[in-house]
């Protein structure tokens, strides 16, 4: 089943109920946004779009309904949706077109110049906001809302196959340029198609729809017989004030999400009674953070999901109560997924050793775009070469403990970077932590902590490395501390490292308090 077709059955069989809500905006029913795709459909058809034509789809946040009405119109034009993150510069989106090939851009707001600026090899440049922008000269010249909508308003799908298509996501790119992984109707989708259901329910989520993880949220939802919940904007306070209004049933958080949840003043007080899933994903999670939701959703599936773009719907779930018993582990994959742990030359580990994480599922693997070379490295013998580091125990359960660059061999000793996190964040006066590998003229490397400390914290580096010693050895233990307002995301919420390895690069005091402040090295 093509990916916009099964919201089709869910408007025939359900037309009045409200397929996706906005928290504090609007709300679409299913017939609604049914008839939308196609109507639009029709008009991007009609002006040129051909089946495998790619389409950038690069919308803000808080015209969330309209993004998803362009995602399901691309679809069904036959083209191939290309979603882009608003907050690029104009060389990053102009690449991207590039390499893509896009034919066609669906935008918005000052996104409608840019997008047309930066690249030149548009046909159609379609400008979803609610006001129109106001720009002259353009070329193309942008098509409004209300234009691009067909005047028919009847179903239509151009023919595709499973294996055309669908979608070409550019990675978060956290250890280098992105690349584009190409998706194809047949391996889009975790959950496959069903009979239409309905239980009223709704899963919460915040996740940028131009993700990995948002793009779950578009048609997966209404497979569950779901209401699609969307906070555009996270904030602790207000999410846990929709969880008692609109009492979801499955929420997603990223990990930045789930603490500043903990650390909300409201959460101990807050009912969250209805949620019976919980699943946290995009990045490893300190296990107290994991044993603190299940204490408050005693009765929830709560735990730390593993997938990523390029696996597609290889992912990993644990059952209700595991995450707790098996702290660090992000649960076993879903068959006929498989999880094996190598050597970098291939060759598979004995249970309980740490290596390279690969994940295959039977013939559904995904590539990159136009680019053969990083795909043969990539997938190797229909497995994925992940990045991750991780090990599997006698059970199948598989544990991430980083990523290959995130190993630091500090005087021989090899220390993964997410187990000195973990006990740093553990800590009372810490918000967040990010760990680094520096170059070190005698140990090799040495350990760098960024450190996010909660407000009103007088905590220091000598009281944070004193309590590390007592749960770490101690050449695990950071000699240098900076103390940092914020960590530099991705927007799935993964720590860039990278952008913290620039900091180091140049002078701490150049940064100032609002950016880097460097605690006594010891």
């Amino acid at each position: 089943m093509l990916l916009p077709e099964y919201l089709r059955s869910m408007a025939e069989a359900f037309p009045s109920e409200i397929a996706y809500r906005v928290v504090d905006g609007a709300e679409m029913s299913f017939l609604e946004w049914d008839t939308q795709a196609s109507r639009m459909a029709r008009g991007l058809v009609e002006r040129g779009i051909a089946p495998g034509d790619r389409v950038a789809l690069h919308v803000g946040v808080d015209n969330a309904l309209r993004w998803m009405v362009s995602y399901g119109a691309i679809h069904r034009a036959g083209g191939v949706a290309v979603p882009l993150n608003p907050r690029l510069a104009p060389a990053e989106v102009g690449h991207m077109m590039q390499h893509s090939g896009a034919r066609g851009a669906i935008t918005d707001g000052d996104l409608v110049a840019q997008d047309a600026s930066c690249y030149d090899g548009l046909a159609v440049l379609v400008d979803v906001g609610v006001e129109p922008s106001s720009v002259e000269r353009l070329s193309p010249t942008p098509v409004p809302w209300e234009e691009i909508l067909s005047d028919d308003h009847e179903y239509f799908q151009v023919p595709r196959s499973d294996d055309d298509l669908a979608d070409i996501l550019y990675t978060s790119g956290t250890t280098g340029s992105p690349k584009g992984v190409a998706v194809r109707h047949v391996n889009a989708s975790l959950i496959p198609p069903m009979a239409p259901s309905w239980t009223g329910g709704g899963w919460l989520h915040s996740s940028p729809m131009f993700t990995f993880a948002g793009l779950a949220f578009v048609y997966n939802p209404m497979k569950l017989g779901l209401c699609g919940i969307y906070q555009p904007h996270f904030d602790a306070g207000r999410w846990l004030e929709v969880v008692e209004e609109q009492k979801p049933i499955a929420v997603f958080l990223v990990p930045a999400m789930a603490h500043l949840l903990l650390d909300h003043p409201n959460f101990e007080s807050a009912d969250l009674a209805s949620i019976q899933i919980c699943a946290i994903g995009s990045a490893p999670l300190a296990p107290f953070v994991i044993e603190r939701l299940q204490e408050k959703m005693p009765d929830a599936m709560v735990n730390n999901n593993y997938g990523m773009t390029e696996a597609g719907s290889v992912y990993c779930i644990t059952p209700k109560g595991e995450a707790v018993k098996r702290p660090g582990s992000v649960g076993q994959p879903v068959p006929p997924a498989e999880v094996r742990i190598t050597t970098p030359d291939g060759d598979e580990l004995p249970i309980g050793e740490v290596g390279e994480v690969r994940l295959k599922i039977p013939g559904r693997h995904r590539e990159y775009f136009g680019d053969p070379e990083s795909t043969a490295k990539t997938w190797i013998g229909g497995w994925l070469v992940t990045g991750d580091l991780g090990k599997v125990d006698e059970d199948g359960y598989l544990y991430i403990v980083g990523r290959s660059k995130d190993v630091i061999i500090r005087g021989g000793n090899n220390i993964h970077a997410t187990d000195v996190e973990h006990v740093i964040v553990a800590h009372d006066d810490v918000q967040e932590a990010a760990v680094v590998g520096v170059p070190h003229e005698v140990l090799g490397e040495d350990i760098v902590a960024f450190v996010v400390i909660k407000g009103g914290s007088k905590v220091n580096d000598q009281q944070l490395r004193l309590y590390a010693l007592e749960l770490l050895a101690d050449y695990k233990v950071p000699r240098q501390w900076y103390f940092v307002e914020e960590l530099p995301r991705n927007a799935t919420g993964k720590v860039l490292k990278t952008e913290l390895r620039k900091l180091l690069e140049n002078d701490p005091s150049e940064f100032g308090d609002s950016q880097l402040r460097p605690g006594a090295s010891v």
